[in-house]
């Protein structure tokens, strides 16, 4: 599941400065094979015009990985909207939707399986189409429950990541 929160961008004439979005998922084998069923997660504090945008991105409609997702998906649930709180700070960042009711998520590094230290890991991707450079780790809870749509990660894998997208 990816999730983006926006320091400073716009969709069209749309402001979207502060806001997340995100896009749980479930498919059936690895995501590039496709058949993915997904929903666009809103931030509550939204406005309709910011819902709009933020839901067309989510869709792909713009371009970029967002893009890349959607044409992955064969079925797109009802999107959400609900509030999101939100604690940035790297990879030890927590969000909660509707009160952890929806998603709850934190990240930590990984820790060492024999000294029990935490290890800091990076990964450069030059061409990564979703960020550039991600700090690793894993996460302490993950998990997401809406009608259709339900899934625990917990303990898995994920990554941190400051991005830079343009488009239309």
């Amino acid at each position: 599941m990816y999730t983006w929160i926006i320091d400073k961008g716009a969709y069209g004439d749309v402001k979207l400065d502060g806001l997340g979005v995100a896009l749980p998922g479930t498919f059936p084998g690895a995501v590039h094979l496709g058949h993915g069923t997904q929903l666009v997660l809103i931030d509550g504090r939204a406005t309709s015009a910011q819902r709009k945008a933020l839901e067309a991105l989510g869709k792909g409609e713009a371009g970029g990985p967002f893009a890349v997702f959607a044409s992955v998906t064969e079925r797109w649930l009802p999107s959400l909207v609900a509030p999101f709180d939100i604690r940035l700070n790297g990879i030890r960042s927590v969000l909660r939707v509707d009160v952890g009711k929806v998603y709850d998520l934190a990240l930590s590094r990984i820790k060492n399986p024999v000294t029990g230290d935490e290890e800091e890991v990076y990964l450069d991707k030059p061409t990564g189409f979703t960020a550039k450079r991600s700090e690793l780790g894993m996460s302490t809870v993950a998990r997401f429950k809406t009608p259709g749509l339900k899934f625990d990660n917990s303990g898995q894998y994920a990554e941190f990541s400051r991005f830079s997208y343009a488009g239309p």
